[in-house]
Order: structure tokens, then C-alpha cells, then sequence
């Protein structure tokens, strides 16, 4: 009985996070059951916080495998050295051979929004947590449709939205000396801008999602071909994306700590970092796949 006891585990918690979200203990990355339960959570909750979990960069992109298929980002200086399907976060000057950008995401946004397929589920696992100003903001834009008011969602029916890198795209350092008119054409012909209806169903649950960040959607069009700036203003003001303040009740604070592993819906939430600004050191590696399956039976 004493040996059977030893190696039995402890079962996975999952847990309410307040009003948004749930929080996930004793998670085994090896259990397809765990694996499965964790990924509903996410889809009915948007956000799932695994607690004390440790992983290598290979681990990560093994763990991650488990919810779907892994892609690399598309611009080689944010891949981590050795995995380069780990995206890294980083204000660390690590030298002429530095690893990741610093003060990535500093804008509304969802992971691959300007691509005609933005990824399904982002991963997140914190590295190194300053003490203070750190973690990501949030909105659920499948929440923020149902509460919009009838006259503007009569407004964006049969509407299309165009999103595009070309605003926050970083400067690399190859790009030093180049002209400004030769990197926009890269932008162009590497990221040309893509058109998606502006409220479209979530792929894996069915939702109306008002798809539309301040960060990447330059336009909304009408029907006729009409182009509508002030439904787009509109659209981010009651979603509260033109909040400064991020006291809009639409905005969701996520907050983390060291081993800690942040899970969440990409195609429902547009996210937004909250970088320290103590110069403290910070690093975070991420994670992005395409979920070809949904949400588990």
C-alpha cells in the first residue's frame, strides 16, 4: 500500500479566476485527459493559469503539441536560439547575438490577426517576473459583441475589416540604413494586408466575435464598398480599446508569476501587454498553434 501511495499523483484542480478565466493546479502535460480538460476550460473560459509548472523550451513546444500544431513565427528575430518554435519576449541585452525583442505587444491585438489564419491557442510561460507593472490585459470580443447596443450591431452586419502589420511591425537590425520605401514594400509583399468579415463566428465554438483590435484593423467596409472609420471608432470605443485608463469593465488584468503558464482563446480575446517600467529584467517564452480538432468531446 505504501508504494502504491507514493506513486500515485495528485489529482488536477481547476478553479474559477473571479469573473474571467480559471486557474489550473497539479496539471500533467503527459495526461490526455488533463490535456483535454484544460483545453475546454479554455474555450468556455478564454484563459486557463497553470500554477508551478517548469519547463524547457523543448518541453513547452511538446506540451503545446498536445493542444494543437505549433507554428513558428514568421520573423526569425523573435525565435528562441535552439527551439526556434518558442517566441521570445525579452529586455535583456544578452550581446551582439541577442535573444528576442523587448516590449512586444504593447497594443491591442490577437496573435496572427494581420495572417489570413490567426492562430487558434497562445501559450505563454514566464521566465523572468519583475516586481512590479507586468502582466497582460485582456478583452473577450465574443462577450463585448453581445453586450454591444442593437443599433451598432445592426450597423457592422455584413461589414469586413482589414488588418495589417504595417503599424507595429519592428525594426529589425538588418533593417538599419535601408530606405523607409523598401522595407514597406517587404511589409507588403511578406504581410499584404487581410479582409475578414468584422463579426464571424468562432471557429471551434460557434460565437459571434466582433473581430477587431486597435493595434492591427485599419478599416471596416460596408456592403456597397463604403469605407466606415466611424465604425471602427466605434466599434474599439465599446470594446474598450480606446480606454488609456484600462478601466473600461470590458478589460480583464492577467497578472502572473515565476512558473506560472498562461493557455488562451486567440481567436475570442485581443490582448495587450503591461510592460514594467522599473528596467527590471523580463523575459517570457511563447508558444502559438493551429487547433485543426476544437474543443474536445
Amino acid at each position: 500500500m505504501a508504494d502504491y501511495l507514493v506513486m500515485q499523483r495528485t489529482a488536477m484542480r481547476i478553479s474559477p479566476q473571479g469573473d474571467f478565466g480559471v486557474v489550473v493546479e497539479d496539471f500533467d502535460p503527459t495526461s490526455p485527459d488533463d490535456v483535454r480538460a484544460v483545453k475546454r476550460a479554455v474555450y468556455r473560459e478564454r484563459i486557463a493559469v497553470i500554477k508551478g509548472i517548469e519547463l524547457d523550451p523543448h518541453q513547452f513546444v511538446a506540451l503545446a503539441s498536445g493542444f494543437g500544431d505549433p507554428a513558428r513565427y514568421y520573423e526569425p528575430i523573435y525565435h528562441h536560439p535552439q527551439v526556434p518554435e518558442v517566441f521570445v519576449s525579452s529586455n535583456v541585452d544578452t550581446g551582439p547575438q541577442r535573444v528576442g525583442v523587448p516590449k512586444t505587444g504593447k497594443f491591442w491585438h490577437s496573435d496572427y490577426q494581420f495572417m489570413a489564419r490567426p492562430f487558434d491557442l497562445t501559450f505563454t510561460h514566464t521566465q523572468v517576473v519583475p516586481t512590479h507593472s507586468r502582466g497582460t490585459y485582456f478583452i473577450d470580443l465574443a462577450r463585448a459583441y453581445r453586450d454591444l447596443s442593437p443599433d451598432l450591431r445592426r450597423a457592422v452586419t455584413d461589414t469586413v475589416a482589414t488588418h495589417s502589420v504595417r503599424r507595429y511591425f519592428k525594426i529589425r537590425p538588418s533593417d538599419v540604413y535601408r530606405p523607409v520605401s523598401e522595407l514597406l514594400a517587404e511589409i507588403e509583399r511578406k504581410t499584404p494586408p487581410v479582409t475578414l468579415p468584422t463579426v464571424h463566428a468562432h471557429p471551434h465554438t460557434g460565437e459571434p466575435v466582433v473581430y477587431v483590435s486597435e493595434g492591427l484593423t485599419e478599416s471596416i467596409t460596408a456592403a456597397d464598398g463604403t469605407d466606415r472609420p466611424d465604425l471602427l471608432h466605434e466599434l474599439l470605443s465599446a470594446t474598450g480599446q480606446l480606454d488609456d485608463t484600462f478601466a473600461h469593465p470590458a478589460i480583464r488584468l492577467q497578472t502572473f508569476e515565476r512558473g506560472d503558464l498562461l493557455i488562451w482563446d486567440n481567436r475570442s480575446l485581443v490582448h495587450r501587454a503591461l510592460h514594467t517600467t522599473t528596467g527590471e529584467p523580463a523575459v517570457s517564452h511563447r508558444v502559438t498553434v493551429y487547433d485543426d480538432e476544437g474543443v474536445p468531446a
